[in-house]
């Protein structure tokens, strides 16, 4: 496959804390995600060009908890992601606050509250690849 054939897309997801220093994630629904699986990640998706980052971080963590961020999140990290074929993704990863509890709709099947110790406890099977990553690097310090 040639460069010029390949879609880039870039993605911003959040990781949530709440006030009690817990961590939101989510379940992703392996029926719309096949290719993740039923794997927690925390909130996010592509961005729609013409919107701000921030504009299209505050959406999707809208539309998918239906939460609102508290304060501007921290950019921590940007990755390459490649697991789809066709398609370079480009993921913008922030840490950020948030009040209330989540209402999942259909990209996740659950959401819980973890700490920190519950998280870094994940396997790779159990947890996003690329945030289990950051987690093992140091980068998200939990």
């Amino acid at each position: 496959m040639k460069n010029s054939e390949i879609i880039l897309q870039v993605g911003v997801k959040v990781l949530l804390k709440n006030k009690q220093c817990l961590y939101l994630l989510m379940r992703s629904n392996p029926k719309k995600y096949p290719e993740k699986g039923a794997r927690w990640d925390i909130v996010g998706g592509r961005i729609n060009a013409g919107s701000t980052l921030m504009e299209n971080l505050k959406r999707e963590v809208k539309e998918e908890s239906d939460l609102d961020l508290t304060d501007e999140p921290q950019l921590m990290a940007a990755q390459d992601i490649l697991r789809v074929p066709g398609r370079h993704i480009v993921r913008l990863t922030y840490v950020g606050n948030n009040e209330g509890e989540p209402k999942i709709d259909e990209e996740s099947t659950e959401y819980k509250w973890f700490t920190a110790e519950e998280i870094k406890a994940l396997t790779y099977d159990e947890l996003d690849i690329y945030f289990k990553e950051l987690v093992e690097k140091g980068i998200i310090k939990l």
